[in-house]
């Protein structure tokens, strides 16, 4: 049975829920893909409301828009410090990518994770319909399908991970690994963003959880058969490069250009977190402004980097971490006419970054780790086919797996980085065309369309 031929609505289960409005555009990424699949063939959409309940936690009235069914629930207080910020984001968060130091644990925000996904499986265990297809996303959610079966909700349900998969020795720095395993596989199929994130999760069940790879990616554990599959995430390619020659969002564009005053720009744009890479991406300019006297005056890296998680102590020291380096190699290398390094700690709508992107001739995307990071596929797709930029990008982003005409660093390597940054500036057109084309195969191959398709008919076959 395919997607197409399943009865049922697809019911889209996510920690928050993108706000909708009928014949607006949604804002990106998980949302736009989500979105076209709830749009094609109608269905629910049901996560955290994003707001704190002072009294009895209670499922909002849903409401319709078109054909898309939202539902949503308040948390309380104490979910919210021990679901959200406790477990999820001090401790899941740190460790999928790779940074355990920064992680932490304690048993009763692990506790607080497993009751809100138990909350969100009652919620939904008075909506879903026999047919319907559950479609989980991201770690917040890894426990809600053990709670949908203690439920009794036997619908097919699937869990796509936007975040790295990590090691087995990575993993078991959780105290928990064991329990979140084992309520991982009640998912009927797991979907991860590359082929070494599928296999870190094969090699925990087969060493760590006494399972066994089956053939086509399935699994045995636990007294169960779960499949897992790789569904690298996409974009839309067209739609991206309509945005970024949309007149009504070039005039941001054109006051950049003029301002450049013929100046190169470099243009990153990350969420403010830690594992993105911007301490060192500013120590990799700095060496490169160090190294390469000539380019001094000519060029100017612009880092938007919206605040994230503001009530979270490590994101507040980040934004101080920064704020500092920032003032420190602007005063090192600024002139009168001249400020190297623009760093905006403020969001900037997804249109209107599409003309950024094509602006600058080189795009900087230099996570310490990251599941996928959408902004080098956008970044590519938004360029001039005639007059294209160059992709920087980490070896520890998903999309380094695809996009492999991209100048690749190691972002721990300052040297390198500085090297590349000069070789992406010095770069001719004919080969940039050429890496452009090559990077425009593979998007158009595996577009946000093919991502959504691939995974809602696996998981209703």
């Amino acid at each position: 049975m395919t997607a197409e031929q399943a009865t049922g609505r697809l019911v889209v289960v996510s920690n928050r829920v993108a706000p909708i409005s009928e014949g607006e555009p949604a804002a990106g990424g998980l949302a736009v893909g989500v979105l076209d699949a709830l749009r094609a063939k109608g269905g629910l959409w049901f996560g955290w409301s994003g707001e704190i309940a002072d009294g009895p936690v209670v499922p909002r009235p849903a409401r319709n828009v078109g054909p898309i069914t939202v539902a949503t629930i308040d948390l309380s207080r104490t979910d919210y410090d021990q679901f959200y910020r406790g477990f999820a984001n001090g401790t899941l968060w740190p460790v999928l990518h790779y940074q355990m130091g920064l992680s932490r644990f304690d048993w009763d925000e692990f506790a607080g994770y497993r009751r809100v996904n138990e909350l969100f499986a009652r919620s939904l265990a008075s909506l879903v319909q026999p047919d319907d297809l559950i479609w989980a996303h991201d770690y917040h959610l890894l426990g809600l399908a053990e709670a949908l079966r203690a439920a009794g909700v036997r619908n097919r349900a699937g869990l796509f991970l936007h975040t790295p998969f990590p090691e087995p020795g990575v993993l078991m720095s959780v105290p928990a690994h064991a329990q979140l395993v084992r309520a991982m596989c009640e998912f009927d199929l797991i979907g991860f963003q590359t082929e070494p994130d599928r296999t870190a999760f094969c090699d925990y069940i087969s060493r760590q959880a006494g399972g066994r790879a089956l053939e086509e990616g399935r699994l045995e554990a636990f007294g169960r058969v779960v499949r897992s599959g790789v569904y690298p995430i996409g974009v839309h390619v067209e739609d991206v490069r309509a945005e970024a020659e949309n007149p009504a969002q070039r005039r941001e564009a054109m006051r950049v250009r003029k301002d450049l005053a013929g100046k190169l720009l470099v243009l990153s744009v990350d969420r403010l977190d830690y594992s993105k890479g911007l301490r060192q991406r500013f120590t990799a300019f700095e060496r490169f402004l160090q190294d390469n006297p000539h380019r001094r005056g000519d060029v100017v890296l612009t880092q938007i980097a919206p605040p994230s998680r503001g009530d979270i102590e490590t994101y507040r020291e980040i934004r101080r971490e920064l704020e500092g380096e920032a003032g420190r190699i602007n005063g090192r290398f600024a002139d009168l006419d001249w400020v190297p390094l623009r760093y905006l700690n403020r969001a900037f709508p997804r249109a209107a970054l599409m003309p950024l992107y094509a602006e600058a001739r080189v795009g900087l995307v230099t996570p310490l780790r990251d599941g996928m990071n959408l902004v080098a596929k956008e970044y590519v797709a938004a360029q001039d086919p005639d007059d294209p930029g160059v992709l920087i990008l980490s070896q520890f982003a998903g999309a380094a797996r695809e996009l492999e005409a991209a100048l690749i660093v190691n972002p721990y390597d300052e040297a390198g980085m500085a090297t590349a940054l000069e070789q992406a500036l010095e770069m001719g057109l004919e080969e940039r065309r050429g890496r452009y084309a090559a990077m425009m195969d593979v998007l158009r191959r595996n577009s946000l369309d093919r991502w959504r398709a691939r995974f809602e008919a696996d998981l209703g076959a």
